[in-house]
């Protein structure tokens, strides 16, 4: 069970802005205290989800999705005890990992990647949730194998992004499920990758319950032939409930915690 998440006291404050920080640095108006309560809220969900689906000894992963967010929203919600972040697109994911660098987060890349990003996504990422083709696994593999030599960095977990649309790949990408095989055993072959597992989004319009009951038959699948590919990325602000129920062991949450997208600049 995730714990009651309370707004920290002045002793964290320098945890959110670094050395000298101020309490009006930290805090900056509401802000800080908006965060808390949106991450307890969303929590509390989760631990009705997990209660609800008998799952209380393998509750799932939260990942803070802060994509368009700035980087001083990362480490107040670092100073709220998140350790997961993620980020669906790679210049945005790489300029805020070399500022937070100091908070020692997981970053997960959940966004259509092109392969050319391949090389600047290990630099930074922990996993990445979206490899949907054969190309994209190799350039991963390819540019792990040089950021391992070089660094001595830990395997990527990659989990396989699986569309569950009728025309797979149409709306929000990801490869069809008959095409999981194949790359699955491209990703459990290469030595600086790990598979990790699967990752969907449920369709647009469809019901949630049903397009992850379908994400679980294909972990399972899975699983029996890559027992250590157990993982399943699923969930959102709006389906986290659904997603727990069918076995997510990762959840990407953003807006519910973070609120609207700021404004593009």
């Amino acid at each position: 069970m995730t714990e009651p998440v309370d707004v920290p006291d002045a002793s964290a404050f320098k945890s959110v802005n670094g050395p000298g920080a101020s309490r009006e640095d930290a805090l900056e108006g509401p802000r800080l205290a908006q965060l808390g309560a949106n991450l307890a809220a969303v929590r509390r969900r989760i631990d009705a989800a997990v209660a609800a689906a008998g799952r209380q000894a393998t509750p799932p992963r939260l990942i803070v999705v802060t994509k368009f967010h700035p980087a001083q929203d990362v480490r107040r919600l670092a100073s709220l005890g998140v350790t997961d972040v993620g980020e669906n697109r790679d210049q945005e994911a790489a300029e805020k990992t070399a500022q937070l660098e100091d908070l020692g987060l997981s970053w997960h890349f959940i966004g259509q990647l092109q392969s050319k990003k391949a090389k600047s996504v290990v630099k930074y990422a922990a996993s990445v949730h979206s490899v949907d083709r054969e190309a994209l696994a190799s350039a991963l593999a390819k540019a792990m194998a040089a950021e391992s030599e070089r660094t001595g960095r830990p395997p990527l977990e990659c989990f396989i992004q699986v569309s569950l649309d009728e025309d797979a790949g149409a709306h929000r990408g990801g490869a069809a499920p008959d095409e999981v095989p194949a790359l699955a055993e491209l990703l459990a072959g290469a030595a600086e990758l790990r598979l990790a597992g699967v990752m969907a989004v449920a369709p647009l319009g469809a019901d949630p319950a049903a397009a992850f009951e379908k994400l679980a038959g294909i972990s399972g699948r899975l699983a029996e032939q890559y027992p250590g590919a157990t993982g399943i990325s699923a969930g959102m602000s709006q389906d986290l409930e659904e997603a727990v129920r069918f076995g997510a062991t990762h959840l990407r949450i953003g807006s519910d915690i973070l609120g609207p997208r700021p404004a593009l600049r």
